[in-house]
């Protein structure tokens, strides 16, 4: 037996690694992790620090167990699960995560913020934490949105024209505001030209006409290439060479380079590129510029332009900062104040460039940017997704350089709060088997009178005509095998192969509640869900309503849909949101 066996072996320290198991689960969306149990387990018991190895291998089966429960069952039935079990802990540090975002340090006012995105697509999820982070800090402190397309790359990440009004907006109808200002880097490109001038005239940047490899083996070692020690006067002669069309020099010829430290620890900051060849026509300007910015560059004196005193990027762009700030410190500028976010992952959508979509989409893997397995917002919308949905669930995860993995689930969780209370119930039966009724008692009205929605009475009810003997009721296949069942809102009906018997009407009865149309009341309907990245199309039978195209609705016992088609013979089809 183990020495150690009455420590852990102690119903109050089995206790202690579920709560924070569960805890964590909560707090990081299913993903919680083994060490960050391990320590708030030393914290709260510091004498377990000597049985470390031990405890490891009972919190990781917790961990496991609990990130199960939080992914299968969602995040709310983790909460149940902690308001139950330890309550405090749910207070204290579910509380404490879930603050959501801080105003600025300091509390300026007046502040200028940008969303930046490349306009070779319509907005993702991802740029969506963009647009609502900074459009909130401009709340919060009285300040400003730029919606600012960084459209200067042709070859890599070509603009779409489309785009460029779609993100206006999809920007307006995540914020219910219009940017303050909006800026296109394409159309100012003069402003970038006049400023590379000025930097090789000053000897802050050069032309270089070394191959790649080349330049990075100098780097890499810390020396100068050849090109570095060039006079003005032959910088400003190889930057006209650039600029000419004849001058004979093609894509990856020559660049222009910032001058920098050679010795900086970190190789990406060393005489960083800032300007390049690009012969690709682009979509707004043609081919009116042969020498364009890269994006280190652009980005950075735009911003001095306008101004920006903040800017929140991903934490991948740290570099980008640092070479900008260099720059910014050789011409005597201050940069602006600087917020990280790290990286969120959805579970369900993995990997998506924007790039690769609409590589995708033009392929025909998908059938456009509101294909509902992609993660765009124009899907987002297509689906019936809130804007405030969207917003919310950024501004809940807030600004925090952790990498974050969540479910779906999460998201949905906040459209729920968004629409539930406003969305009208119908009965939709999918793969429908009749059943012809046989009354053994009258219902004792002309009509059956259903609520539209079971907790807002303002919705009104929906009036069936009165189920009467003979008549002939659809119910899901999958629903038949139990031979007592409840009409919802109706009866208890004993099942055989052809009958459906009403027995009475008293809801006490304990037998399974299944959801049915009248078979003379309702009407063809499909129902589109997505499953295994695969669009599976489901027929079925809809209460007898007339649905608009866009109308969100709930299906009793599915879930949530928005009405994305309506067929010429009046069939609806609706697209599956969630449940």
């Amino acid at each position: 037996m183990r020495a150690m066996a009455s420590d852990l072996d102690d119903p109050e320290v089995a206790k202690a690694i579920r709560k924070f198991a569960l805890q964590n689960a909560l707090e990081y969306d299913g993903a919680g992790e083994m060490k960050s149990v391990l320590g708030r387990m030393f914290g709260a018991h510091p004498h377990l620090k000597k049985h470390a190895r031990d405890l490891i291998s009972l919190i990781q089966k917790a961990v496991d167990e609990a990130n199960k429960i939080a992914n299968e069952e969602g995040l709310e039935h983790v909460r149940n699960l902690l308001e139950e079990e330890a309550p405090e802990a749910l207070e204290k540090r579910v509380k404490e995560r879930r603050e959501g975002l801080r105003p600025l340090e300091g509390e300026p006012t007046g502040i200028v913020l940008r969303f930046a995105p490349n306009p070779n697509g319509p907005m993702s999820l991802g740029h969506s934490r963009g647009v609502v982070i900074n459009s909130e800090f401009a709340r919060l402190h009285e300040g400003e949105v730029i919606l600012r397309f960084d459209d200067t790359d042709t070859k890599r990440k070509p603009p779409s024209i489309k785009a460029y009004s779609t993100i206006v907006e999809e920007f307006e109808w995540l914020t219910g505001r219009t940017p303050d200002r909006i800026v296109t880097a394409s159309e100012r490109m003069p402003h970038y030209l006049a400023h590379v001038i000025e930097d090789i005239e000053a000897e802050r940047a050069y032309v270089c006409t070394c191959t790649a490899g080349d330049f990075k083996e100098l780097r890499d070692r810390k020396e100068a290439c050849p090109c570095r020690n060039l006079s003005v006067s032959e910088n400003t002669e190889r930057w006209e060479r650039m600029n000419n069309p004849q001058g004979g020099w093609n894509d990856g010829d020559a660049v222009v380079r910032i001058r920098t430290n050679l010795t900086l620890p970190n190789p990406a900051l060393r005489d960083w590129p800032a300007l390049r060849i690009q012969t690709t026509p682009h979509p707004k300007v043609g081919d009116t510029y042969r020498v364009w910015p890269l994006l280190d560059y652009q980005s950075a004196i735009e911003d001095y332009l306008q101004g920006v005193t903040h800017i929140v990027r991903g934490k991948d762009l740290m570099d980008s900062t640092r070479k900008q700030t260099l720059l910014y410190d050789m011409r005597g500028w201050t940069y602006p104040e600087t917020l990280y976010w790290g990286r969120v992952k959805v579970h369900e959508f993995g990997g998506f460039s924007t790039s690769a979509m609409r590589s995708d989409i033009e392929a025909g893997t998908y059938s456009g940017w509101d294909d509902p397995r992609l993660p765009t917002i124009a899907a987002f919308r297509s689906k019936g997704f809130a804007p405030e949905a969207i917003r919310s669930f950024w501004l809940e995860l807030g600004l925090t350089q952790k990498d974050i993995s969540v479910s779906m689930k999460t998201i949905e969780s906040h459209n729920v709060k968004a629409i539930e209370s406003i969305t009208p119930r119908y009965s939709f039966v999918q793969e429908p088997i009749s059943r012809r009724l046989e009354m053994g008692i009258a219902w004792p009205s002309n009509n059956l009178s259903i609520p539209s929605h079971p907790d807002n009475a303002s919705m009104g009810n929906r009036l069936w005509p009165a189920p009467k003997d003979g008549d002939f009721i659809l119910l899901q296949t999958s629903d038949i095998g139990h031979n007592s069942l409840r009409l919802k809102e109706f009866a208890n009906v004993t099942i055989s192969e052809e009958i459906a018997r009403v027995e009475d009407f008293e809801r006490s009865d304990r037998r399974q509640i299944i959801h049915w149309v009248l078979d003379h009341h309702s009407r063809n309907a499909i129902l589109l869900v997505v499953k295994d990245n695969q669009i599976e199309r489901r027929s079925g039978r809809l209460e007898d309503v007339n649905l608009e195209l866009g109308n969100i609705v709930q299906l009793e016992r599915v879930g949530f849909a928005r009405v994305t088609k309506i067929m010429d013979d009046g069939t609806p089809i609706m697209t599956y949101l969630h449940d």
